[in-house]
Formats: C-alpha cells, sequence, structure tokens
C-alpha cells in the first residue's frame, strides 16, 4: 500500500447517535444530501439498522492499494486502528455529494471502509462513484484478492 498523495482527512464531526437508516437512502434527487444511486442488499441486511453512539471527533486516512490485495492483506498492513464506522463514511460522503473531486476517489476505483456490522462483525463497505450517485455495497472480510490496485482504503 502506498499512502495517498496528498494525505487525506476528513473531520469527523460530534454526534450524539448516527442512525443509519436516516442517512443511507436511494435518493439522487438534486434535494438529496448525498447523490446515492444504490444500495446494495447485503449493506442494508448487515448495516441499515445500525445505531452508532458518539465514536469522539476522530479524522480518517487513506492508502491507495499499488497491487490487488484481500481484505485479509489490507488488514494485515493496517494493523490496529483499522476500523471506520458509518459515520465516517457519511461524513466523507457529505464533502462530495454530488461525485466532485476531494478525498473519496472518483473514478470507476472503489473506496474501501472496514466497519462492524449490527452483529458487530466487521465487515467491508465499498463506495463508489456511479456517475449519478454513490454506489454503496457490503461483503464480508475475506482472503480473497479482489481489490485492485488503485483501490481506496480508509481507516481511522
Amino acid at each position: 500500500m502506498e499512502p495517498s498523495d496528498p494525505s487525506s482527512t476528513s473531520a469527523i464531526p460530534h454526534v450524539e447517535k448516527f442512525i443509519a437508516k436516516e442517512r443511507f437512502k436511494e435518493d439522487i434527487a438534486s434535494s438529496a444530501p448525498v447523490k446515492i444511486s444504490w444500495l446494495g442488499a447485503t449493506f442494508a441486511k448487515r448495516f441499515a439498522n445500525k445505531v452508532e453512539d458518539d465514536g469522539g471527533g476522530a479524522s480518517l486516512q487513506s492508502y491507495v492499494l499499488s497491487a490487488t490485495s484481500s481484505d485479509n492483506e489490507i488488514l494485515a498492513k493496517l494493523g490496529q486502528g483499522h476500523e471506520s464506522r458509518l459515520a465516517d463514511i457519511w461524513c466523507a460522503l457529505q464533502q462530495q455529494p454530488n461525485g466532485s473531486g476531494g478525498s473519496l476517489e472518483i473514478s470507476s476505483k472503489p473506496n474501501v471502509f472496514y466497519v462492524r456490522d449490527i452483529a458487530g462483525e466487521l465487515g467491508a463497505v465499498d463506495v463508489l462513484w456511479g456517475g449519478v450517485g454513490w454506489e454503496i455495497g457490503a461483503s464480508p472480510v475475506s482472503d480473497k484478492p479482489r481489490w485492485p490496485a488503485g483501490t481506496r482504503v480508509f481507516f481511522r
């Protein structure tokens, strides 16, 4: 993994409770706070009903993968402190609600966050700009190489 250049961080504001289903909704209207064109079934099942308590202020860092990698390879390189929260993802999306430039990659490469689901299991949440809105998917952590070089990985 190579550090992204420049180093990208996002300030995470203080929130009492973050209720995922109030934020993550398919909506590409011009009035949408964040244009989301697709929510995957696995994301809906594992993360939509999650409520996060205030996690305190944090900043996100990101790395760009230099080679195709599996979740397990990425997590081993990140070590402790790799987990993000859904609130972190939402904050990043709010900075680029219409797919404009910023810390999230807006090409065909995914942005990956590792987040605990409603059952407390770690999952990979991937966010991709689809042209008219963000596409948000999720999958179990695996040792299968599936994230291509150029994928941006975010962590706290």
